[in-house]
């Protein structure tokens, strides 16, 4: 052969990998599961640019070649990369291509290295563009726009010489007092499958064998159950069984890896007593052998490190992860001694090189071994427009009294208010880079921009962000009382400092005592989910004061809210939104745009209540003797500026068998979610039908401005099964625009996987038994119709 076969393109990968493969050392097949320096540590900048440090050549020469190299671009207080320090995205493609020309150059085989970048919302880079944080995204309940600024982020990752893009995508908020709630799509299963759909679409393209030079490779976080550790402290234990993790924590994976995700990267946490790093029932049992996913798995930072206690030492331990599933590790100790594990027979080198052959065939599928340099090319749009889209849409409306928005042409004078209002940092959530000054849009900018000519904008901050300060008390209260309107930000930030301290895997270490506005983000885990003390007395002084109040909420979790129709005309949850949030926000006080936001995540009155997701088990229960058990504001809730009437939901047959409904499901019960034709199963559409059973409900806009409302399809078991139903779980949504006076019918066709549950076995499938199929505007505003589902008559 003239050519060696791995360089040949039109070979079939596994071919390609094979080859490759057989020409590796030990020593070279260790190296491409490991990716254990800092990208930051792998540069420096200089008078005459950036130049490669004597770290990363002696790096690259120790397993001649390097598997992969995790944040070369990040820049954070972490990373200590700073704007004067770091790659700015003009020089993004030329420093990464330098890397990649010392790997290729001076290696043996010339193996490119795959560049791995944090994407959490948007490239964690300089000049990266950020979009809002997943929980923000989530409330938009708009998968589509979400997967457009997905792809539009990635084509700005890849032009700038990345190719694995790491996102959170696979966390349930079931606490939010963990820190991470902001990464997280929502509490709910299907809503998030529907997310991560979407968003591997948008990073890698169509499924298939190659990944296109303007999309990214994938690897989604966390797998599996991270969301549920106990207390909601981060990387803590978990008490899943295997039903609620099936149930639960699974569905957002099994339809990203339909989808076609190039990785997932392996929780902290631990399942069933082993960690999932470590856990060969949840990497191998599952995820490869009952889901056939044949793409790589990527320990956490540091993870594992922490198997040592379990292993007694490094080498041991880097083998029972080896074996487990895992193929690429995040700094660690453990798998750099991966040829040590093999000569002491702890691990056979065959199982080295499936998890090796993963990290090349993913390399081949990038087109890097064709071209391995990003050189010059032209530049990608910064999805500016699309993140401040994602940030209108999910603004949601939590309260109205029915007359405070939007303003009128009589607000003449508007008091902005809070700690929240004049801080772009604390709108833009964790894992973001440093913005360049004058770089987005705070709320008080946003209103002083969009009110009309004449209107006067007045500013306090009133309050601290944390702590119970009332010093600024007396200044916003006056500027409420000269005002018509006072616009009160209040909530949280995860906003880094440069004094915020770290753990050695990046999470932030925020003691109760230390003076750092950090209140949310990894490792800023909270026990009391309210406003602070010195929030809450503004809000009451401020209300007081007998001016009509807008609460505007900048978070990253859902606060704990008391009662507030006696001191606000309108509560908005802006989440974190974004650079731009400030103007999206400023277009739904002014009317300019509806709000359009559903809640992803249920509102708690207290922590003491927790858990408060909406689809717990269905067991008989009733409310503490000191409040109500229920949430303040439930799943899937969201007002607008108008009135929406909803009929009862109606079916076009009262009874199937579960043939039928298999019949009517092209993947059938045991599938995610996904149909063939890439339409989520259970998802509405405006008229027609579809389906052996279809769910038809009418929803008519009746009051006098226009709405964009989200129809919420539920199923609740009311009878039959082998397992404890749940009291309801979403099954689909749809979208729709309402002009003032118009209605519509809602269509949701009814197939296997909408009443599909996990059986005694694990497996998806329809029982036989009565199921209420209901309607509405959320979780808790529903109405039923009943469907009896049967058996197939015996033959």
């Amino acid at each position: 052969m003239s050519e060696p076969l791995f360089r040949d393109p039109a070979a079939p990968v596994a071919d390609r990998v094979r080859d490759l493969l057989a020409r590796m050392t030990l020593t070279e097949k260790v190296g491409q599961v490991n990716q254990r320096m800092y990208g930051w540590d792998a540069y420096e900048r200089t008078p005459e640019g950036h130049r490669l440090t004597d770290a990363f050549r002696t790096e690259v020469a120790a397993f001649d070649g390097m598997g992969a190299l995790y944040g070369l671009q990040r820049a954070d207080p972490w990373s200590g990369v700073t704007a004067a320090t770091g790659i700015g995205s003009a020089d993004g493609a030329r420093v990464s291509d330098a890397v990649q020309r010392h790997v290729v150059e001076n290696t043996r085989l010339g193996i490119p290295v795959l560049m791995v970048e944090e994407m959490p919302h948007g490239h964690q880079a300089l000049d990266g563009t950020v979009l809002p944080v997943n929980l923000a995204v989530g409330a938009t309940w708009n998968p589509e726009l979400y997967g457009e600024a997905a792809a539009l982020a990635a084509a700005q990752l890849r032009a700038r010489g990345g190719h694995v893009a790491l996102v959170s995508a696979l966390d349930l908020v079931r606490d939010p007092r963990w820190g991470r709630t902001e990464e997280c799509f929502g509490e709910d299963p299907y809503l998030a499958a529907r997310f991560t759909e979407a968003l591997v679409r948008g990073v890698q393209g169509p499924p298939g064998d190659r990944i296109g030079p303007d999309r990214a490779a994938v690897v989604l976080k966390h797998f599996a159950g991270q969301g549920a550790t106990v207390g909601g402290r981060n990387s803590a234990a978990t008490e899943l069984g295997a039903r609620e993790l099936h149930e639960i924590h699974l569905e957002a994976a099994r339809a990203g890896i339909r989808a076609g995700a190039a990785g997932v990267m392996a929780a902290y946490n631990e399942f069933d007593g082993v960690p999932c790093a470590a856990n060969r029932d949840l990497l191998t049992g599952i995820l490869r052998e009952r889901w056939g996913f044949t793409g790589l798995v990527m320990a956490d930072g540091l993870a594992l490190d922490r198997l040592v206690r379990l292993a007694g030492d490094p080498v041991a331990a880097g083998a029972l992860a080896l074996r487990a599933g895992t193929d690429l590790s995040l700094w660690d100790g453990c798998f750099p001694r991966l040829a040590e594990a093999v000569r002491r027979g702890l691990v056979d080198e065959g199982t080295l090189d499936t998890a090796a052959g993963r990290v090349l065939a993913l390399k081949f599928r990038l087109g890097l071994f064709e071209q391995p340099y990003t050189g010059a090319r032209a530049a990608v749009a910064a999805p500016e427009r699309l993140s401040e889209r994602l940030a209108r849409e999910s603004l949601t409306l939590l309260e109205h009294d029915g007359v405070t928005l939007p303003f009128t042409q009589q607000v003449r004078t508007i008091a902005v208010i809070g700690p929240n209002a004049d801080s772009v940092a604390g709108q833009i959530g964790d894992y973001t880079a440093p913005r360049r000054p004058g770089t987005g849009v705070s709320v008080l900018d946003g209103i002083r921009a969009a009110a009309p000519e004449g209107t006067e904008v007045t500013y306090a901050r009133g309050s601290g962000l944390v702590g119970g300060d009332t010093t600024g008390l007396p200044e916003a209260v006056a500027l409420a009382r000269a005002a018509d309107v006072a616009v009160v930000v209040l909530g949280g930030s995860s906003a880094r400092e440069s004094t915020t301290r770290f753990d050695s895997n990046g999470a932030a270490v925020v003691a109760s005592a230390q003076p750092v506005e950090m209140t949310c983000g990894e490792g800023v885990d909270l026990a009391e989910l309210s406003l602070p003390a010195g929030q809450s007395a503004l809000l009451d002084a401020v209300a007081a004061a007998g001016v009509p109040v807008v609460l505007v909420l900048v978070q990253g979790r859902p606060h704990a809210l008391p009662d507030l129709t006696d001191r606000t005309g309108a509560v908005l949850s802006a989440w974190y939104p974004g650079p731009w949030g400030g103007r999206a926000v400023a277009d739904v006080l002014f009317g300019v745009a509806e709000p359009s936001g559903r809640l992803p995540v249920s509102v708690p009155r207290s922590a003491a209540q927790l858990p408060v997701y909406y689809n717990g088990k269905d067991h008989t229960y009733r409310g503490y003797v000191d409040q109500p058990a229920t949430a303040r504001h439930p799943f899937g809730h969201g007002l607008s500026c108008t009135t929406v009437e909803y009929g009862p939901p109606r079916l076009s047959h009262p009874s199937a068998t579960t043939a039928d409904l298999e019949a009517a499901d092209p993947d059938g019960a045991t599938a995610d979610g996904i149909a063939t034709d890439g339409v989520p199963a259970g998802e509405g559409t405006r008229g027609g039908g579809a389906g052996p059973v279809s769910c038809m409900v009418r929803v008519a806009n009746t009051g006098g401005r226009p709405v964009r409302e989200t129809v919420q399809l539920y199923v609740r078991r009311v009878l039959g099964g082998t397992s404890w139903p749940r009291v309801r779980e979403l099954r689909g949504f749809v979208r729709v625009e309402l002009a003032p006076g118009e209605s519509t019918e809602v269509t949701f066709p009814v197939v296997a996987r909408t009443l599909a549950s996990v059986t005694r076995s694990g497996e998806r499938a329809v029982e036989p038994g009565e199921f209420a199929i209901e309607t509405g505007p959320s979780s808790g505003r529903t109405r039923a119709a009943r469907l009896t589902v049967t058996a197939p008559p015996a033959r």
